[in-house]
């Protein structure tokens, strides 16, 4: 695992690292810059003011000085509550997390001598995988002898195919053998 994690957004829509060192150093005494653009509490701008006299607003205040956007001339530093800061980057980043869906690719098994209704039991899990946003690895295993009517396995796979035709999906892999199974891939 890295010790960096970039993932936080501002409200000046510029990403910042959540390394505590990083953020240590774009901290109060650790701010190296001469000048910097201040923004307040209020979110009121004073325009470039010396770090020097940027510290001391902060502290009237009770605050600290955080830059902000270090990238740029002069960088540019907030009055803020620096706990209250970092809680807030953290939680933007879970509630990022939280919106992303990660497709899946969920794999049905069957054999070539399936009966009717476990085909349709299979055909209804697909329909639901594909309607949750999952893709489908449809396997259709084979075993020793059955190998030889590899042209059956390609039927059963060609069938769910003409099955879920009408289904909002389309076929990233036609069904092809790949060692003793015939697969075939499905995305929404």
């Amino acid at each position: 695992m890295s010790d960096t994690i970039n993932s936080s957004v501002l409200k000046e829509d510029r990403t910042i690292s959540k390394d505590n060192n990083q953020l240590n150093s774009l901290l109060n005494e650790n701010i190296r810059a001469k000048e910097v653009r201040l923004i307040d509490d209020e979110g009121n701008n004073h325009g470039v003011v010396a770090t020097s006299k940027a510290l001391l607003m902060a502290e009237d205040r009770g605050l600290d000085l955080i830059v902000v956007s270090p990238n740029q001339e002069p960088p540019v530093a907030k009055i803020l509550d620096y706990g209250k800061y970092k809680y807030e980057i953290e939680k933007r980043a879970k509630e990022s997390k939280k919106k992303q869906h990660t497709v899946d690719i969920k794999e049905v098994k069957v054999r070539y001598k399936i009966d009717v209704h476990d085909y349709n039991v299979k055909v209804n899990a697909i329909k639901k995988f594909i309607a949750s946003g999952n893709k489908v690895k449809l396997v259709v295993m084979l075993r020793g002898r059955e190998m030889q009517h590899s042209h059956l396995a390609y039927d059963l796979a060609n069938r769910f195919l003409t099955d879920l035709a009408n289904e909002k999906m389309t076929v990233e892999k036609k069904p092809s053998m790949d060692g003793r199974n015939v697969i075939t891939i499905l995305a929404p």
